[in-house]
């Protein structure tokens, strides 16, 4: 997404050649393959840990560092932590890369002469820095936390934010620039508003 709105503000008139059908079904593919061979590691490699406090974790979700909490083999942690390292390298070239993108994109924004321009930039970057920031703290901070901090509430509040908020925002915040959309929400909105002033009982119906 940082690259989409970098080429569409730093690069405009080359939009359609650097972004073109091919280009997105690539980067598409390259981001589920890699989604799913890090799956398939942690999967292959957590199978093959035993187990001696037991199966059961206080998550929705089998999150790895809990299992590692699980095990008994040395050798199975360290690999697991090691490839956790490969892991966050990879993605701290990812965050290099997201943070020299909108570097570039708020010069350019901020070169924009009008204010309505300016904020017009703004406002399609911004979502997808703030969806991006979410994810990268709260997990970073899941990962990385000190034990002395760590408890099960806390841990799971936390995987919650980082593993189901982000995607869940994301078609909402950018299906928000459609104007059409936006016209829609205003009108319920509003119908839902003046239905409750003049019946707080009567149910809200999303105008036609």
């Amino acid at each position: 997404m940082c690259y989409d709105r970098y080429i569409a503000i730093c690069k405009p008139l080359h939009y359609g050649t650097l972004l073109g059908s091919r280009a997105c079904a690539h980067m598409a593919v390259a981001a589920w393959a890699a989604g799913f061979l890090i799956a398939l590691l942690h999967t292959v490699n957590t199978f093959s840990l035993p187990l001696c406090q037991g199966n059961a974790l206080g998550q929705f979700f089998c999150e790895i560092p809990h299992i590692l909490k699980l095990s008994c083999s040395h050798s199975g942690y360290l690999r697991e932590i090691g490839l956790m390292v490969v892991i966050a390298c990879l993605g701290f070239g990812c965050f290099i890369f997201i943070v020299f993108s909108y570097v570039q994109i708020f010069r350019a924004v901020l070169r924009i002469p009008s204010q309505q321009g300016r904020h017009k930039a703004f406002s399609t970057c911004l979502p997808h820095l703030a969806v991006v920031s979410l994810f990268l703290n709260t997990l970073f901070f899941a990962y990385l936390k000190p034990p002395s901090i760590s408890s099960p509430s806390l841990d799971l509040v936390v995987s919650v934010l980082y593993s189901v908020v982000p995607p869940a925002l994301n078609p909402f915040i950018y299906s928000l620039r459609n104007r059409e959309l936006k016209d829609a929400m205003r009108k319920l909105i509003t119908g839902c508003f003046s239905e409750a002033i003049n019946s707080p009982y009567s149910a809200c119906y999303l105008p036609h």
